[in-house]
């Protein structure tokens, strides 16, 4: 199901999931979008891994120098387009997390929220390295997935896109411990702070972990 969000869960379809959202799952999107603007300085360079339709993005775009923002789904890059009316200081790419189109060390700040470490169901070691490698020495990159006291929230969340038709039907017997499963194969899991160390095992990294809002969990990793 690698390419879920980028052809059955893409543009409208996206925004209607954010739509949709219970008032406390909005209030964690909004957490999320605030711990990242408060590392963005005026100066920065920003790249947003996973930009949708621009949701984020466009609250980056008056905080920064220069926001790119990537995405795999063409249709949802498209509406960025139009939600961001496109300005010299933001750029829109098609382009996979993991194979990143920048020469080493161009970006202030990398950033990766929403769960999409997990989401992107691509090599996560090799998502966190190709971040690194963009990020300039002094620079952050964060990362995020979902805190464990946020799980009825979240749930509730999906079993409103299931209602929606924007995931499958949900196969509550399969459902729990933090992955929500669905019965056309669409999966949902989290990286918990145990995987997240597991992962960057033998990077040099000395990543900070903080628990936002009672429901995101982020990885700040500073390069050196």
């Amino acid at each position: 199901m690698h390419n879920y969000y980028s052809k059955k869960l893409s543009a409208e379809q996206l925004r209607l999931c954010y739509k949709i959202a219970p008032p406390r799952v909005k209030r964690y999107l909004e957490a999320e979008i605030k711990f990242v603007l408060d590392r963005i300085k005026p100066s920065d360079l920003v790249l947003e891994l996973g930009c949708g339709y621009g949701r984020v993005l466009k609250k980056m775009v008056p905080k920064a120098k220069t926001v790119v923002g990537i995405d795999t789904s063409y249709d949802s890059l498209r509406l960025t387009q139009k939600t961001i009316n496109s300005t010299s200081s933001c750029h829109i790419i098609e382009m996979n997390a993991i194979e990143l189109g920048f020469s080493d060390q161009q970006f202030d700040v990398v950033f990766c929220i929403q769960n999409g470490i997990s989401a992107f169901k691509v090599d996560q070691r090799k998502l966190i390295e190709e971040s690194m490698r963009v990020t300039y020495p002094g620079g952050t990159v964060l990362f995020s997935s979902y805190s464990e006291r946020f799980w009825e929230d979240r749930l509730e969340w999906f079993r409103l896109q299931s209602k929606h038709a924007l995931i499958g039907e949900i196969d509550e017997d399969a459902t729990g411990d933090g992955t929500i499963v669905c019965k056309d194969g669409f999966r949902a899991s989290t990286v918990s702070p145990d995987d997240f160390v597991s992962l960057i095992q033998g990077l040099d990294i000395d990543p900070i972990i903080t628990e936002v809002d009672y429901s995101s969990i982020f990885y700040e990793i500073r390069i050196k």
